[in-house]
């Protein structure tokens, strides 16, 4: 008789629908929440789950955080239906400007283009 399992680690995207203005980058984005655990597989069947974690990533800047497992549980559970938004780490995103005339990128907030001088969008 031959059994066959497998460990592997696997992730889900979680129901989460929330929207806010990023601390980090100043953008709208979209919260996802993203389950991580390690799975034992018996005939590659999904058997049993352990050692869940729960990320948070926003759709603008791509910023990623751990979450508190309490509050992973619960938004799993569907008692959770949005974050604060102090969760997010402040100010760790340089948003770079890239000129349209002659490609510099600055991550500095000028106005106009070091280099040529043009406006910069």
């Amino acid at each position: 008789m031959f059994i066959i399992f497998g460990v592997n680690q696997r992730q889900e995207n979680l129901e989460f629908n929330q929207t806010i203005v990023c601390p980090n980058c100043g953008k709208f984005g979209s919260v996802q929440i993203i389950m991580v655990y390690t799975c034992l597989s018996l005939f590659f069947i999904p058997t049993f789950r352990w050692n869940r974690k729960y990320y948070a990533s926003l759709s603008c800047c791509g910023t990623t955080v751990e979450l508190p497992k309490e509050i992973g549980e619960g938004i799993r559970q569907g008692t959770i239906k949005s974050l604060d938004e102090s969760i997010f780490p402040e100010g760790s995103y340089q948003h770079v400007h890239t000129c349209t005339n002659c490609g510099y990128q600055t991550t500095e907030d000028f106005e106009y283009c070091p280099k040529c001088g043009s406006k910069l969008l």
